[in-house]
């Protein structure tokens, strides 16, 4: 991946329990355990910031932050597209069709009603959710060797 590009990006998050976690402005947030993807975009260094995200340690800014904070989240796949962030919304409300909203989550500089779902069902791995054939997936301990 570019160090340069701009773009939207999928982080697919595995809740390997049930957990509560202050998250900012929205306080106590409580999380079951299954599999949430959460959608964010990058329209300066799109690989800086997708490293961020899976590193534990960091000051804690976007709603996200708090959520990878707690030991029982974790990436276990990113999706990406170079694109602009107008695209960003289109996606989160694509994605909302097939997942529980997280209510205000990550979404404070939009009219979204989230950008965190809980998918419905069980999600292999393999499988591209909803993306069409533009987007490219990565697993994070790719990402983080770069």
């Amino acid at each position: 991946m570019s160090k340069t590009i701009k773009g939207v990006y999928v982080l697919v998050i595995s809740a390997t329990r049930d957990f509560r976690a202050s998250v900012g402005a929205l306080g106590k947030v409580h999380f079951r355990k299954g599999v949430y993807t959460y959608i964010g975009s990058a329209q300066n260094n799109l690989e800086k910031r997708i490293k961020r995200h899976l590193r534990k340690a960091k000051r804690k800014f976007w709603h996200i932050d708090y959520l990878l904070a707690n030991n029982s989240a974790k990436v276990v796949r990113v999706f990406y597209v170079q694109t602009g962030k107008t695209e960003e919304c289109k996606i989160a409300r694509k994605l909302g069709k097939n997942g529980i909203p997280v209510v205000n989550f990550g979404c404070s500089d939009c009219r979204c009603a989230s950008h965190l779902f809980m998918l419905k069902g069980s999600y292999d791995s393999s499988n591209s959710l909803v993306f069409d054939s533009e987007f490219y997936t990565l697993s994070p301990s790719i990402i983080m060797k770069a």
